[in-house]
């Protein structure tokens, strides 16, 4: 696994995508919210006020993932070698219960889902039990983690 720019670029073009979706609706829940017809017609009535609590939701996620945008933007990618402990920027390939699974520890937007160089790679942030589990160990180690109040053994195949 190699070309860690080429991933980091990758996302962050899936959190561009993210953000033209996010406005979008926020645009759309900004215009119901606002829309003479969304005045309330009696005390009982609360679509204008819904309508705005989910442009504002929207908008405070649309500023978390500019956040995360940023953060990703100053990411400087690095190499990991045998001896290096686990930390932002390592790929990391899992051997499980149900098999292989490929990692990338990033500082936000955990769970995004990357295909590099034909893998499927998941974002996993340190604040993430399985991500803190991991960050400081080294390539070789097994762990037992408890996933769903199920514990599940994990051996680190290969850190990258």
């Amino acid at each position: 696994m190699t070309n860690k720019a080429a991933l980091i670029q990758k996302i962050i073009a899936s959190l561009d995508a993210e953000l033209a979706l996010l406005a979008q609706s926020a645009r759309a829940a900004h215009a119901e919210a606002t829309h003479e017809q969304s005045r309330a017609e009696n005390k009982y009535d609360t679509r204008g006020l819904e309508a705005s609590y989910l442009a504002r939701g929207q908008s405070k996620q649309a500023a978390e993932t500019l956040q995360a945008r940023a953060e990703y933007e100053a990411l400087t990618p690095r190499s990991f070698s045998a001896a290096d402990g686990i930390d932002l920027c390592a790929v990391v390939e899992l051997a499980g219960p149900g098999g292989n699974a490929l990692y990338f520890i990033g500082p936000r937007a955990g769970g995004t889902a990357i295909i590099h160089q034909k893998k499927t790679l998941l974002v996993m942030t340190p604040q993430s039990p399985l991500g803190s589990a991991l960050v400081g160990r080294k390539k070789g180690e097994r762990l037992l983690i408890e996933i769903g109040g199920t514990p599940s053994a994990y051996r680190i195949a290969k850190v990258f």
